[in-house]
């Protein structure tokens, strides 16, 4: 029945008839599907009396922590997860963007504010989380960066001793199966790792032009995850034979049947239970189908719920900043600057090019069914596309001329824009009003999007309670553009856009800005500093690379929450291994980062317990 009420729906959506032959292709790619429930570590129904690790969260951290612990048959290991299984939908690469309309995704919005997210509704802009089996490495859109050795240098610099690039290096490779046809320098990548690393099968025309018009403007094509990272590429993405490849697919999926490895999903995890006296963590209270249980580690409960989720559990278990915790009125455990130093990767929305070609990629014209059957049957062609995306630039302002220099934007070039999608708007929170009046006028016109991006931010939010109850989602505070660097910054990068734009490469398909003003920014002259800071404050597209919130650091460092083995401080049996523990975010997407932050934390994890 589900799958029929699926067919249905994207029958509707795609506007074609049921022809055989697309029946049976997506008949066949439900049969595929059906091995995410075949393949997916089946929800224990009893509970050990206790566990040596549980580990809170099946996302991108906590699955290849699960794999990696139970590695050792002599520990038993507790993963839990709050949301729902992957399913075949989610395989699709171009429609990164639905899901975050489905129960897959925690739906979080930022508090409204005056400075950012002025064109959104309310005010606010979303956040989307992944609340599914390999959390938001299901939600996103699949690219691939590990960002700047100078991050991982700059991270030691710090304090955090064993985190520079040569430390972390073998671990991104140990991630890697890594299958680009091409002369890269095979020793900055792996090929024996879980995770499936290339290229998407597919390429639009439009593509083409947007590289050689990056070449034109002086950038060389590179291998963004090796010796440099200055210049522009093709998207390296996380996808196995044309479809998606999460962490859970890629971690979980091999060792389903490991008998010391349990699983819960739809598990809602309340707190960690700390005792006040001792600080030492001894388990974590869950509730499932109602009822709350009280599940016990004898060696440790690992955070790997993410950067908001990870603080949240963190404060709602006592750990965390002693003013806010009194304020909402949870006892003091240890005081800690959890939920600061919040980060993440803001883009401009909605710079949007207008070309005289057919070649980007629309809704209408993409869903059809040849389309539809190559890809059900083949996995190949325009649907494989991640979200979209296609092509990215990396480029240090600071330093223009340097090869080898140290990102401060990314250029992320989209095969469509916000008209080419019905839903990407909605994704975005973009006011109807805002929508009509800049883009109305060009939703049969073929057109792409850039968004610049901000890899190094200067600018540091929070995450903080909203009251003591584990259902309320926190309060988020991304504290955009605090520092004017940053909007500076993002002007360059839009400038940066508009040249390549008017390189010949592109100019050879007619290509040019769409230059309706946003309505809030007419008292402005369009195209001046004044003008695109006010753009930009209206639409800051985030990237989901939220990051930071439990700091990794010494004890000096008094925003540190855990340590360079990712222990709580003054807290003992209780690590959080995610996004959050970055001390400062990467120059570049996340998602590679966790997946080594996971695997290293894990070897952390063994050598701490002398089973390394």
């Amino acid at each position: 029945m589900r799958g029929i009420i699926i067919l249905q729906l994207l029958l509707q959506l795609l506007h074609v008839t049921m022809e055989q032959s697309l029946i049976e292709s997506f008949l066949s790619f439900l049969g595929e599907g059906s091995q995410h429930y075949l393949n997916e570590p089946h929800d224990v129904r009893t509970f050990l009396p206790t566990y040596d690790f549980i580990i809170v969260g099946a996302g991108t951290s906590g699955c290849v922590i699960a794999n990696r612990l139970s590695e050792n048959p002599k520990w038993n290991v507790l993963l839990l997860e709050a949301g729902i299984s992957e399913n075949y939908i989610m395989d699709m690469p171009i429609l990164a963007n639905y899901l975050q309309f489905t129960d897959a995704n925690w739906k979080y919005n930022t508090m409204p504010s005056d400075k950012y997210c002025l064109g959104m509704e309310n005010r606010q802009c979303n956040w989307p989380r992944g609340k599914v089996v390999g959390g938001s490495s299901v939600l996103n859109y699949m690219i691939y960066t590990r960002g700047n050795r100078r991050d991982y240098d700059n991270w030691e610099k710090l304090g955090n001793t064993g985190w520079s690039y040569r430390d972390v290096l073998p671990y991104f490779k140990k991630v890697e199966n890594f299958s680009i046809p091409t002369d890269y320098n095979r020793s900055y990548h792996g090929s024996d790792g879980y995770l499936s690393v290339g290229y998407a099968p597919y390429r639009t025309k439009l593509s083409e032009h947007v590289l050689e018009a990056a070449m034109e403007s002086g950038l060389k094509y590179v291998d963004y995850d090796g010796a440099t990272q200055v210049g522009v590429s093709q998207l390296h993405v996380s996808m196995q034979d044309g479809v998606r490849h999460s962490s859970s697919k890629a971690y979980l999926h091999p060792i389903r049947n490991r008998s010391n490895l349990h699983f819960r999903k739809r598990a809602m995890v309340k707190r960690v239970v700390i005792d006040p006296v001792t600080k030492h963590a001894r388990g974590v209270e869950v509730v499932l189908a109602g009822t709350t249980y009280m599940l016990q580690a004898s060696k440790e409960v690992i955070l790997a719920a993410g950067a908001i989720n990870s603080p949240q559990l963190l404060m709602l278990s006592g750990v965390g900043p002693k003013k806010h915790l009194t304020q909402v009125g949870i006892p003091l455990v240890q005081n800690l600057k959890v939920g600061y130093n919040l980060m993440d990767h803001v883009a401009v929305g909605g710079l949007t090019f207008v070309i005289n070609e057919t070649m980007s990629i629309r809704t209408q014209d993409v869903m059809e069914r040849s389309i539809m059957v190559n890809f059900l049957s083949h996995h190949k062609g325009p649907l494989t596309l991640p979200g979209g995306c296609e092509t990215l630039t990396f480029t240090d302002f600071d330093n223009p001329n340097d090869p080898d220099g140290y990102p401060n934007i990314e250029l992320l070039f989209q095969a469509g824009s916000l008209v080419s999608d019905p839903m990407l708007r909605h994704n975005f929170g973009i006011t109807d009003e805002n929508y009509n009046e800049i883009y109305g006028d060009i939703e049969n016109v073929h057109s792409y999007m850039v968004l610049p991006m901000l890899l190094r931010p200067k600018s540091r939010g929070r995450i903080a309670l909203k009251d003591a109850s584990y259902r309320s989602k926190p309060l988020i505070y991304p504290n955009y553009f605090a520092h004017q660097q940053d909007i500076d910054t993002l002007i360059l990068g839009i400038r940066q856009a508009i040249n390549i734009s008017q390189q010949p490469a592109l100019q050879a398909i007619g290509t040019r800005l769409h230059s309706k003003p946003v309505p809030g920014c007419r008292h402005l002259q369009f195209g001046s500093d004044q003008y695109w800071e006010c753009h930009v404050r209206h639409f800051p597209f985030t990237i989901y690379h939220l990051s930071g919130t439990c700091k990794m650091g010494p004890r000096s460092d008094k925003y540190a929450v855990v340590d360079p083995r990712l222990r709580v401080h003054g807290v003992t049996g209780l690590r959080v291994i995610d996004a959050s523990i970055m001390p400062e975010i990467t120059a570049g997407h996340t998602n590679a980062p966790v997946y080594m932050i996971a695997e290293k934390g894990t070897d952390m994890i063994k050598e701490d317990w002398g089973a390394l």
